[in-house]
C-alpha cells in the first residue's frame, strides 16, 4: 500500500469513486464526509415502505469500463430498462423526443414546426453559432424552438439559450435526421433516439444501494466530518471540532463556489473567476401515493410556465420495490435560480398542477418528502469555460485535485462520474510515482 498524505473530501459518488479506484491501485487515502452517512445526492430515504432517491437518478452506460463495474458492485440488483419518457404540452402527452414526434401535436403547431424545420435544413446544420439558441435554430428550425426546446430549456436553466453556450450539449439533446423528423410528423417513431434510450436502475434500495455498495469496499471513511477551512498555504484541512489534518495531495468533490469560504483570501483573478460561477437549484417534491399512477411512463417533461416542475418522474416504474404492494410514488423536480428561495406554497402548486395534468387525478397521497438542492447543475453561460479553467489551474497548482460534477463543475452523468473519478486517481497515481 503506498502511503502518502491523501485526502478525499466528499463520500458522494465522485468521492466514493475515487477512493475505491486508488485502493485498487494500492494507494491509501482518508475520505470525509460532511453527513452521517455516505453518497451525497446519489442516496435514497425509505420512509414508512416508500424508498426516495433525491430527485431523478437513472444509470446510462456507453461505456464498457463503466458497466462492467457497476455490475460488478450491483450483481443482480441491476435491471435494464427501455424508456419511455414524454412530453406534456398543449394539454396532451408527446412521445420523446419532441422533434421526433411532431404527429402528435395540434395541426397548426405541427405545421409551424414543420415549416421552420424546412427552412432551417436549407442551410447548414453544422455551422452553430457561438450560442445554444443558434444552435437550436440551425438544427430544428424557429417552430420546433418556439414551441418545446425555447421555453423548455429556459425553464430547465433559468435563463435564456442565448445567454449560455454549446460545450455542455455532448448528445445530451437529440439531433435526429432531416427525413426522420418528416416522419415523424405523419406517424409514431420507432426509432430510438438519444444517450437514455435505455437506462439501468437498482432493483432494489434505490439509487444508494450503488453508493453503499461503492462504500463498502473503500477504506477509512469518516462521516460526520465537515470542513470548515482549507489551510493552502500550510496545506491543513480543518474539520469541525477543531480538528486538522494534513495533505500531500487534496481531493475535493466539494461544490467549486464552496471553496473561497474555506480557504480565505485568493488573488483577485482567482476571486473574480469564482464570482462568475452561476447554477441553478432545484424544489424536488417526492410523493408516495395510494395507487400506480400512470404504469406506463418513466418520466414526463414539462415546457410551459403555467406548470411549475420542469419534469415528472415514476418511482415505481423504476422498480416495484421502492413502494408497498399496490402503492406508487413519484417526484416533480422546480428548477430555480440561484439565490432565490422557494417557500413551501410550492408544494401545493405542485399537488395542483399534478391533478390538472391527469397525474394523480383522484389519487390520495400518503407521504411527501421534499429535498432542496442548491446546486443542481453548473450553468454554462459565456463566462464559464475562462472562469473554470482558472480555478481549476490554480488549485491543481496547490495539489488540489477538484473532481465531480460539483467540484469540476460539469454537466456529468454518474457514467461521467466514474470515469473521471478512474482519470483522476490515475492522475494522483501518477504523482505519487514521480516522487
Amino acid at each position: 500500500m503506498i502511503k502518502s498524505r491523501i485526502l478525499i473530501l466528499g463520500a458522494g459518488l465522485s468521492g466514493l469513486s475515487i477512493a475505491w479506484h486508488l485502493n485498487r491501485m494500492g494507494v491509501e487515502c482518508r475520505l470525509f464526509e460532511k453527513e452521517g452517512e455516505v453518497g451525497g445526492l446519489c442516496r435514497s430515504r425509505n420512509i414508512r415502505g416508500f424508498c426516495f432517491d433525491y430527485s431523478g437518478h437513472l444509470l446510462h452506460f456507453n461505456n464498457r469500463y463503466a458497466f462492467d463495474l457497476i455490475k460488478s458492485l450491483l450483481g443482480n440488483n441491476l435491471a435494464e430498462h427501455q424508456r419511455s419518457a414524454w412530453i406534456y404540452t398543449y394539454g396532451r402527452y408527446i412521445p420523446y423526443p419532441f422533434q421526433a414526434n411532431l404527429y402528435k401535436l395540434p395541426e397548426k403547431i405541427k405545421q409551424e414546426c414543420l415549416s421552420g424545420l424546412i427552412r432551417a435544413s436549407g442551410g447548414s446544420r453544422k455551422k452553430q453559432k457561438n450560442n445554444f439558441l443558434g444552435w437550436i435554430e440551425e438544427n430544428f428550425g424557429q417552430g420546433i424552438a418556439r414551441n418545446f426546446l425555447i421555453p423548455y430549456n429556459t425553464k430547465f436553466w433559468t435563463i435564456s439559450p442565448q445567454d449560455m453556450t454549446c460545450e455542455w450539449l455532448d448528445g445530451f439533446i437529440p439531433v435526429p435526421s432531416l427525413s426522420q423528423m418528416l416522419a415523424g410528423a405523419v406517424k409514431a417513431s420507432k426509432d430510438r433516439f438519444g444517450y437514455n434510450a435505455k437506462f439501468w436502475y437498482p432493483k432494489k434500495g434505490g439509487i444508494a444501494s450503488l453508493s453503499n455498495s461503492l462504500a463498502s469496499s473503500v477504506k477509512n471513511i469518516y462521516t460526520g466530518c465537515k470542513v470548515t477551512g482549507i489551510d493552502l498555504a500550510r496545506k491543513e484541512v480543518k474539520l469541525s471540532g477543531s480538528e486538522k489534518e494534513k495533505f500531500d495531495y487534496l481531493i475535493s468533490t466539494i461544490p467549486l463556489p464552496e471553496i473561497p469560504a474555506l480557504t480565505g483570501a485568493l488573488p483577485g483573478r482567482i476571486s473574480d473567476s469564482f464570482s462568475r460561477l452561476r447554477w441553478n437549484s432545484v424544489f424536488n417534491l417526492n410523493l408516495g401515493i395510494d395507487c400506480k399512477a400512470d404504469k406506463l411512463k418513466h418520466w414526463v417533461y414539462f415546457p410551459e410556465k403555467k406548470i411549475p416542475f420542469f419534469r415528472v418522474g415514476f418511482f415505481h416504474n423504476f422498480s416495484a420495490y421502492l413502494t408497498p404492494q399496490s402503492k406508487g410514488s413519484l417526484y416533480t423536480e422546480v428548477s430555480y435560480p440561484q439565490g432565490k428561495e422557494i417557500n413551501d406554497k410550492m408544494i401545493s402548486r405542485a399537488k395542483d398542477a399534478l391533478r390538472k395534468t391527469g397525474i394523480l387525478n383522484n389519487a390520495k397521497i400518503c407521504i411527501q418528502d421534499i429535498n432542496r438542492i442548491k446546486y443542481a447543475y453548473p450553468i454554462y453561460d459565456h463566462n464559464y469555460a475562462l472562469a473554470r479553467s482558472n480555478i481549476l489551474q490554480f488549485l491543481r497548482q496547490k495539489n488540489i485535485f477538484s473532481c465531480g460534477r460539483y467540484g469540476s463543475w460539469r454537466y456529468l452523468s454518474m457514467q461521467d462520474v466514474i470515469l473521471e473519478a478512474r482519470a483522476a486517481a490515475k492522475e494522483v497515481y501518477g504523482c505519487l510515482k514521480k516522487k
